[in-house]
């Protein structure tokens, strides 16, 4: 397996370390493990994952039991968690991960790398987890950060946790690196003198010698090693497709071979996936492989300066392909695929001053407890005085489900968002707070919701150090909003209000919500402003194309004019009377051009925002033929089937013919004839809204 041969290869180059190798080799060679935690820290690129796939190494040369996790990508949390541990070992979701690795008599290790990502789960891991592990069970944590405080002083975790704090190779093991890297010897001190040992910087050097080996080493004297000696491994790689594959790498998420192929419109990129794998600064997971954070950043950085035209085709193919994803996967897969898209946006000039993308991580999103509601009406009170924390207080009661919390490492609340759907309210519910009141007036005034359409209004939304302003909590509180506009079936609008709406007023316009100024309101002391977006006008799916065209804009005034054509929003007694209309007209193009479902959100996301006339009518007579097929599935409406088929899509030439070759009288034909357009139009309704079940 591809694993197994990196591992081997990995080791091959492996140098040093002699003493963090020893520590861990004596530790499983004892009869009573000294230490049930190795804890191992240090900074990026210091070569901490390298140390524990040669730990791995050495548990398969000693037949010891050894599960590698790198909890980068896995959702702090402990279901998450033990999801992933099982997940190593084949186990189904119903196996308890603990009574598995207690049956087995063997010692065994269990690494866990990017520990720093899951310091919301520190607590649960030292208290919890670990306290559940058989007694020949050793963890191996690594991250960024050194142990904490709760783990320093309690005297439990002092006699049983054994720390390593990683650093730069010594010179003798830099040499014995670049030696079995061929590197020539006589480039050697300038190497040193420039990498100060540093392993993913000597890795890249090597890298760079071993695709052209005539160089002479001379890099320039910049503080940035990593990015230096990127840029000119980049220029030195075996051919264009293969510095347009370390591009791709950088820019997505997570690598496959077939989002490659996508990306690079090649039919087989086998051979350049393989290629990338060999890379020193190239890591893999179980759903695809990854530059390491400071390679990823300098390889951005250096195409975005380099050639932004090439940086914003990749970004369009990216977004294509995770376009097609999000319309393909539902549930806690679709979810990953937005966090994919949104991971896109990371570096663009006018969304990140307004996001924290790297430390994030680091808070657990949580439904609200009892045991909150309290410190959350505090907090309220303290940045919205006394009369919105009483309206808060009122909506805990009324809503407590809508309520999202974030928690720190303590599980304590740092944050939260409340969710009310306008449709849903009461008269009193409209009339005991003003931002209820004055949004619920703007809808019914603008754009009332049609039937089994939603409306939601962010009511409250809070960090509850910094407020509104841009924080890890703030940043995880827009993409929970993000989720909720892809999920939510039939949301028609929503309603954001800032209490400092000129501060968000470029992020906002980028993300095409627009300052309503007559449905801002006042509580007390303090006026909100109240940020909108119609999604049926410009419905989710066309909504992250329009983001991702914006992408590359680096000015407010390049993303104020809209980009996405304005689309109808019909009732439900026209949108059946147009559905009516154009299956008579079925097989008249010229008729069916004037047809409002052409300006449809139901026309326009099957064609796309930038379809002409031919190309939306194209799509409408998809839509319609697909809609009337659906009666085949059930044997039941096969009958309505044949009377739509024989009316409108390959029609007779009057419906008395088509009941006759349906050998059906008259009134029975027009009955089934009508059941069927009632059915279709019902089923292209919930289309239209978005409330379709998949």
């Amino acid at each position: 397996m591809l694993g197994g041969r990196l591992r081997a290869a990995r080791h091959s180059r492996f140098v040093g370390r002699s003493t963090e190798q020893t520590l861990f080799q004596s530790a499983l060679a004892e009869t009573i493990l000294p230490f049930q935690v190795l804890y191992v820290f240090g900074p990026g690129g210091v070569g901490k994952t390298t140390l524990l796939q040669e730990f791995l190494y050495i548990c398969e040369r000693l037949d010891t039991l050894a599960i590698y996790l790198d909890v980068r990508n896995v959702e702090p949390s402990p279901e998450a968690f033990l999801s992933a541990l099982r997940q190593t070992l084949n186990l189904s979701p119903q196996d308890s991960f603990f009574e598995a690795i207690g049956k087995d008599d063997r010692r065994s290790v269990i690494l866990i790398d990017t520990y720093e990502t899951f310091v919301p789960l520190d607590d649960w891991m030292r208290e919890n987890f670990l306290t559940q592990l058989p007694n020949n069970t050793l963890v191996v944590l690594a991250g960024r950060k050194s142990p904490g405080l709760a783990w320093r002083s309690d005297p439990g975790w002092q006699m049983l946790m054994q720390t390593i704090s990683l650093r730069n190779l010594e010179p003798s093991e830099s040499r014995s690196y670049l030696a079995r890297r061929q590197v020539p010897d006589d480039q050697y001190a300038g190497i040193l003198s420039f990498t100060h040992g540093h392993p993913l910087a000597l890795s890249l050097v090597a890298d760079v010698f071993a695709q052209r080996r005539e160089i002479q080493f001379q890099p320039e004297v910049v503080p940035d090693v990593v990015r230096t000696l990127l840029t000119q491994f980049v220029q030195k790689v075996p051919g264009p497709a293969h510095r347009a594959a370390l591009e791709v790498c950088a820019l997505v998420r997570l690598t496959t071979e077939s989002l490659l192929a996508e990306m690079l419109t090649l039919p087989d990129v086998h051979e350049l996936f393989e290629w990338l794998n060999t890379l020193s600064f190239i890591d893999f997971g179980p759903e695809g492989i990854f530059p390491h954070d400071l390679a990823r950043e300098a390889l951005i950085a250096d195409l975005r300066w380099r050639n932004p035209e090439w940086y914003a085709q990749l970004h369009r193919r990216a977004r294509g392909y995770y376009l097609k994803l999000l319309q393909q996967t539902t549930s806690w897969a679709q979810q990953r695929v937005l966090f994919d898209y949104i991971f896109l946006h990371r570096d663009n000039p006018l969304v990140r001053p307004f996001f924290e993308w790297q430390v994030s991580g680091t808070i657990l999103t949580d439904v609200m407890q009892a045991g909150d509601i309290q410190a959350l009406k505090a907090v309220v009170k303290q940045y919205e005085g006394d009369e919105s924390a009483r309206l808060a207080s009122y909506w805990f009661s009324r809503r407590p489900q809508s309520v999202l919390v974030w928690r720190d490492s303590k599980r304590q609340p740092v944050g939260f968002l409340l969710l009310i759907s306008l449709g849903e309210v009461s008269q009193n519910d409209i009339e005991v707070d003003p931002a209820v009141k004055s949004t619920w007036r703007y809808l019914q005034n603008h754009a009332p919701l049609r039937v089994g359409e939603v409306a939601t209004l962010f009511r409250f939304w809070m960090a509850h150090d910094t407020y509104q302003s841009v924080s890890p909590v703030q940043s995880l509180i827009f993409v929970n909003m993000v989720r909720h506009y892809l999920s939510t079936p039939g949301l028609a609008y929503t309603f954001l209000p800032c209490a400092d709406p000129d501060f968000w007023a470029t992020v906002l316009t980028y993300a095409d919500l627009s300052h309503v100024p007559s449905a801002d309101f006042t509580v007390g002391d303090q006026q909100y402003g109240v940020y909108e977006h119609d999604w049926r006008i410009v419905p989710p799916m066309a909504w992250l194309t329009l983001l991702a065209e914006r992408e590359t804009a680096t000015t407010p005034e390049a993303v104020t004019s809209p980009a996405v054509e304005s689309l109808i929003v019909l009732s439900k007694a026209d949108f059946a009377e147009v559905v009516r209309n154009a299956l008579r007209d079925f097989s008249r193009a010229d008729l069916l051009r004037t047809n409002p479902l052409l300006r449809s959100r139901l026309v326009i996301e099957h064609s796309g925002v930038n379809a002409v006339d031919n190309e939306r009518v194209a799509s409408l007579q998809i839509l319609l033929r697909d809609a009337v097929q659906t009666l085949q599935q059930s044997p039941r409406q096969v009958k309505l089937y044949r009377a739509l088929y024989h009316t409108y899509i390959q029609p007779s030439p009057t419906q008395e013919q088509a009941a006759e070759l349906l050998d059906l009288p008259f009134s029975t034909y027009r009955r089934h004839l009508k059941a069927g357009l009632d059915q279709i139009t019902d089923y292209l309704w919930h289309k239209e809204i978005g409330t379709l079940e998949k």
